[in-house]
């Protein structure tokens, strides 16, 4: 009998497909992974089912659609069939090694089916993002009416925004810090350690999941990823970047200034896990455990550096630098072969679990494409809630969606908060920086409405017992965190919205 392979699955946040060599990006970001591309598959055209994070993983680990439990779920459901529980019940050790992003954790879920869950969360330190509504101080809510009778006066307001900053980052900068110190995620060779010491007990077959964040804002690579770029950014010019790149006041034209520096560090923190990817593959070598594995690298979303005006990954766009992603399988004996057709990842998980000759559950709504080759008339879909940018904020939530519809070389976004509809050629505008008339290729425009059209109604009318269920475990969740702080329960949460 041939014995099962083992599955180990990377996910980089805010990974952008265009920022990695295997896929035409010039700086050395990726030169372990360009060298495992070789003998790879590789998918050209692989696309997010949403961004950000909570709403892309559930394509990822559950093969849905991030809002087809409907908007105020976020996260996966209990009892909700995922690859990490499918592997389990084909009888894996599994283990997850999350660098503290706090959306991909037991409070949503995504611990569900794992022998070894760590989220690295307790490890972050004091002063990095918080999600509970704080009461301002005095000196902030002075700073604020300033700030209000400033912003009052046109001509008072840039003044007060540049003197307001200087103040804030002189302030910051004065007490000098460490790369480590600034990072407010632990850096890739942190998990690298954790799921190495976890492989020299794990057994056969594992399957091994883990979360980088090196390339998620605010961006502070190691100094041994700075030296393999060639870059000699100090700590403190560090800060710096990361402050004014945050900056609110500025319009895009003034961002331009920096961008390419700030560019650089992101490129650094890339190529941290690239080179934390190498070790993990020389400890797999060294256990012996390498040639039955397969290893499969892609990422939650992208990242924005002024391609449209902004910055980060906010919920106010589906463009490509956000959900374009770079996906890599490698597989013992698998020979190099590159994909160019759109690959929606609600096909991964299916994908997977074909390879490693396990059944996929009916309930993915995904299919997959082991050994097949793509359609090249394929749709992939993508959808988030437009302005719900901390889904801790129940309101935020509940608000119109985006919904991105592409194919080889159109695209289709449909914004629900304005009805309206912009469509792009690809091709000829790979940038979409050019909507295309209404009268422009209408079967294909007419083609991807009524895909968006079938998508919406089978949103609605899909399982409602694990809509409620999510929503159930939803309310639990709040309820706990309200009795945690002592702050009432919100009205809202009473109902249960399907």
């Amino acid at each position: 009998m041939t014995e099962q392979r083992s599955l180990v699955l990377i996910t980089v946040d805010c990974l952008r497909a265009d920022h990695v060599g295997f896929l035409g990006y010039q700086r050395p970001t990726t030169p372990f992974l360009d060298s495992l591309a070789v003998s790879s598959r590789i998918f050209d055209e692989a696309v997010a089912t949403g961004s950000p994070t909570f709403y892309s993983f559930p394509g990822i680990m559950a093969s849905r659609y991030p809002l087809s439990l409907g908007r105020q779920a976020i996260g996966l459901a209990p009892s909700e069939n995922t690859l990490v529980t499918r592997m389990k019940q084909a009888g894996y050790r599994t283990a997850a090694f999350i660098a503290g992003n706090p959306y991909l954790t037991s409070r949503f879920g995504y611990d569900t089916g794992f022998d070894k869950f760590e989220d690295f969360l307790d490890r972050r330190p004091t002063g990095s993002a918080s999600y509970s509504l704080g009461v301002p101080s005095r000196v902030t809510r002075f700073n604020r009416e300033i700030a209000k009778a400033c912003h009052s006066s046109g001509a008072l307001a840039p003044l007060y925004d540049e003197a307001y900053f200087r103040y804030t980052s002189w302030k910051a900068l004065r007490r000098r810090k460490t790369t480590d110190e600034l990072r407010p995620y632990p850096a890739a060779n942190e998990v690298v350690d954790r799921a190495c010491e976890w492989l020299d007990q794990a057994g056969r077959p594992f399957f091994l999941w883990l979360h980088f964040m090196d390339a998620h804002a605010p961006y502070y690579p190691p100094r041994e990823s700075l030296a393999e770029m060639g870059l000699p950014i100090e700590s403190r010019r560090m800060q710096y970047l990361n402050l004014w790149w945050s900056r609110e006041d500025l319009k895009s034209s003034s961002l331009l200034s920096h961008a390419n520096e700030v560019g650089e560090l992101y490129d650094a923190g890339i190529r941290s896990v690239d080179m934390q990817v190498q070790r993990l593959v020389k400890h797999l070598e060294f256990l012996q455990l390498w040639d039955g594995c397969v290893l499969a690298l892609t990422a939650d979303h992208g990242e924005e550096f002024l391609d449209h005006g902004g910055r980060y990954h906010k919920t106010s766009s589906l463009a490509e630098e956000l959900i374009h992603v770079p996906l890599l399988i490698r597989a013992p004996g698998l020979s190099g072969r590159r994909e160019t057709a759109p690959f929606s990842l609600l096909n991964l998980a299916p994908t997977l679990l074909d390879c490693l000759a396990i059944d996929v559950p009916d309930s993915f709504r995904g299919c997959s494409y082991w050994g097949q080759k793509l359609n090249e008339d394929a749709i992939v879909i993508s959808e988030c809630i437009a302005g719900c940018n901390n889904p801790y904020v129940e309101t935020d939530r509940i608000g119109p969606r985006l919904l991105s519809l592409r194919q080889a070389q159109y695209k289709l976004v449909i914004d629900f908060r304005n009805s309206t509809e912009y469509f792009f050629d690809l091709t000829r505008d790979p940038g979409e920086l050019h909507p295309l008339l209404r009268e422009h290729s209408k079967p294909v425009r007419s083609r991807l409405l009524e895909e968006a059209r079938k998508h919406l109604a089978n949103a609605v009318a899909s399982n409602c017992e694990l809509k409620i269920a999510a929503r159930l475990n939803e309310l639990q969740a709040q309820t706990g965190a309200s009795r945690k702080t002592g702050e009432p329960a919100s009205p809202s949460l009473i109902e249960v919205t399907v």
